[in-house]
């Protein structure tokens, strides 16, 4: 699978997971509920990976873990929160560059439609190469 296909397949199954819970619970019920809903769409993914920081050839564990890796490309992180804010953004970029994965998706359960919650944010584009196209989320 390619990165859109990917990203494609984690929206899919996170606004299954929107459209059958709603808003309102921890970022912890949205991460159990969006792996199973992965696994069931048969989407390859790991839950809570570590990411070592590595500083001056030193390898730091400082505790950080990513969400989601889905298909060893996209870093998933969830969040349940009243807004998305720059540092969580923030927090989506550091990880995605850390561990060199291209594309991120920042996705924010508590909003009454998801596609608003949903950022995606890509890495590494080349000055001549085209960004993604841009996905169509339901009701748009």
């Amino acid at each position: 699978m390619e990165p859109n296909q990917i990203t494609e397949a984690i929206i899919g199954a996170a606004i299954e997971v929107h459209r059958t819970l709603g808003p309102g619970l921890l970022e912890s019920a949205y991460e159990e509920c969006l792996a199973h809903e992965l696994t069931l769409r048969r989407v390859p993914f790991e839950r809570q990976v570590p990411l070592p920081v590595q500083y001056k050839g030193l390898s730091l564990d400082c505790g950080y873990r990513l969400d989601l890796l889905v298909a060893q490309t996209v870093v998933v992180e969830i969040k349940a929160v009243e807004q998305l804010l720059p540092i969580h953004e923030a927090q989506l970029l550091t990880y995605m560059k850390l561990g060199g994965w291209p594309v991120g998706l920042l996705i924010n359960f508590n909003v009454p439609v998801l596609k608003r919650g949903i950022r995606r944010r890509v890495l590494g584009l080349k000055e001549n190469e085209k960004p993604p196209r841009p996905l169509r989320l339901c009701g748009e």
